[in-house]
């Protein structure tokens, strides 16, 4: 049987991170293993910058990527490579096709561009801990992902051909895990049938690793962080957070819905499709237990808290004497679709519809556009969602004590307010 095993950017941050991931992988050498890495650290908001920075004319391209190559050769000086190892040749060809990606001719597209620049994040990331792990006795083999998962050409959130990728999984990946044991692969990266990348959305490692496992028929997937598991709350925003031991994948699904970033929202359906366990781990405390994730018939009961800032309240009116029917909503969620934007809480009545979504200025100044051709649009920014699983009265009232309310809503177990700091508008 084969296990998945997924490290984010903070797991593979600097030197002594690479070293600690080694250790964690060195521990199953013998086991039939799919790694999936992030870019290191901030990597991907590094290369965003070097993307709008050549879509957009606004810095020097050059200067940034000297900037993020010398953080990368940096990694590889501490991690005590030789300048004749090869990994040295494998980074500067990176960096040689960001470059050529730069001075390709702008198509106009900026989500095209944004892949096939941001991508090399994975691969430099891939590159080096592959080689740090031959180096040190571990045996492993590195593989293009671009060539196992298969998508259309919707850059930047690109759809899986499940069909296909099931084909290449079964024809390259599997066997190659049969014959070297450990095999290395990139997250968050596609390709499409004509050899252009894709990536797979924000964040999309957890959703590679998954997609692996369900291809596979792996027998687990265990995402390490740097975190003890599957918290009630982000850190960063409460006190007292509580790990939560033991999640049903419908539960789980629930919490990445409404946005706890602590796995990504594709993550858990694929896994449920095929009953495959995950595990949420700490690369830090990687002997303690974690969280994990499977079918049960248990409920978590503790409150969980989910907080977004950034978010933007789009309200629409009619801008006839129509209601907000059947053929208006149509209309609006074609114009969401078309920029890709994901509604973290809607509502609608006769005379309005509502929507709270993550402010993009890249996606979002064109949607308003669209949308004021068609109906008369009102929008409150910055505002912030809170997400309350579990609730009670008292939460709630804590919760939104000095915040302006500006829309709420509430199921059985579930409450959301957008809200901002009263006085604002």
């Amino acid at each position: 049987m084969i296990q998945v095993f997924k490290f984010g950017g903070a797991s593979v941050k600097d030197a002594p991170a690479v070293k600690n991931v080694a250790t964690i992988i060195n521990k199953f050498a013998n086991c039939n293993t799919v790694i999936v890495v992030s870019a290191m650290g901030k990597t991907t908001n590094k290369l965003e910058e070097i993307t709008n920075a050549y879509f957009y004319k606004n810095t020097d391209v050059l200067s940034l990527i000297e900037d993020l190559k010398a953080f990368h050769f940096e990694i590889i000086e501490n991690l005590g490579f030789e300048n004749t190892d090869s990994v040295f040749n494998e980074i500067e060809n990176c960096f040689t096709e960001i470059i050529w990606a730069t001075e390709e001719e702008n198509s106009g597209n900026y989500g095209y561009h944004y892949d096939q620049i941001v991508s090399m994040g994975e691969m430099l990331a891939t590159h080096i801990v592959s080689a740090y792990l031959n180096k040190n006795g571990v045996s492993n083999l590195w593989l293009d992902v671009r060539g196992i998962i298969q998508t259309d050409n919707t850059y930047r959130d690109a759809k899986v051909d499940y069909d296909v990728s099931d084909t290449l999984v079964k024809t390259h990946l599997i066997p190659a895990v049969e014959k070297h044991k450990l095999v290395l692969l990139q997250g968050f990266v596609g390709g499409t049938s004509e050899n252009y990348t894709t990536t797979l959305g924000r964040e999309g490692s957890d959703y590679t690793a998954a997609l692996i496992a369900y291809f596979t028929d792996a027998q687990s997937v265990t995402i390490w962080k740097d975190v003890a598991g599957v918290l009630n709350a982000d850190p960063k925003y409460f006190k007292n957070t509580k790990k939560i031991d033991e999640l049903t994948y419908h539960d789980a699904i629930e919490l990445t819905y409404y946005g706890a970033t602590v796995i990504h929202p594709k993550t858990i359906k694929p896994l449920q499709n095929k009953n495959i366990t995950l595990y949420v781990k700490s690369f830090i405390q990687p002997n303690n237990a974690g969280t994990v994730i499977k079918e049960s018939n248990l409920r978590v009961n503790i409150p969980s808290y989910i907080f977004k800032e950034n978010q933007i309240l789009i309200s629409l009116q009619p801008k006839d004497f129509s209601f907000i029917a059947e053929d208006n909503l149509s209309d609006i969620f074609k114009i969401f679709s078309k920029f890709q934007i994901h509604a973290n809480m809607m509502q609608n009545s006769a005379l309005s519809f509502s929507v709270c979504v993550n402010y993009d200025e890249l996606k979002i100044k064109p949607l308003i556009d669209e949308l004021q051709h068609h109906f008369k649009v009102l929008y409150n920014h910055p505002v912030q969602l809170m997400t309350v699983r579990n609730y009670n009265n008292e939460i709630l009232s804590k919760l939104s004590d000095n915040k302006l309310i500006l829309l709420e809503q509430r199921t059985r177990h579930t409450h959301q307010m957008v809200m901002k700091e009263a006085g604002g508008i």
